[in-house]
């Protein structure tokens, strides 16, 4: 099992609409993100729009590649690109992500 930790910037402006996209997030990126092995997802929203988020999945690139072949993801994606100011990365099935770097675990 792999854990994925992960950064996203918010545009601050546009805050109150993207929590409120994602108290309905679409039915079939929900189904998809498990189809592509996303387990335990959740989004922490911290001051200015940073936002954390966590994920556990069994092979972080092969969920990548499934999600880049995705029609509902990439359509979220493109959705999403109005309300981030994070880069995108294609080998990460275009997601608007910072991988972080796991520096301590207590299980």
């Amino acid at each position: 099992m792999q854990r994925v930790g992960l950064m996203l910037q918010v545009k601050p402006e546009k805050l109150d609409e993207y929590l409120k996209i994602h108290e309905n997030v679409w039915p079939d990126l929900l189904a998809e993100l498990k189809k592509a092995g996303f387990r335990n997802y959740s989004l922490w929203l911290g001051p200015g729009g940073v936002e954390f988020g966590y994920l556990e999945c069994d092979d972080w690139q092969a969920s990548c590649d499934y999600l880049a072949t995705s029609e509902v993801h990439t359509r979220w994606q493109t959705f999403m690109q109005d309300y981030l100011d994070s880069p995108t990365a294609s080998d990460q099935g275009g997601q608007p992500v910072l991988i972080l770097a796991q520096s301590f675990l207590m299980e």
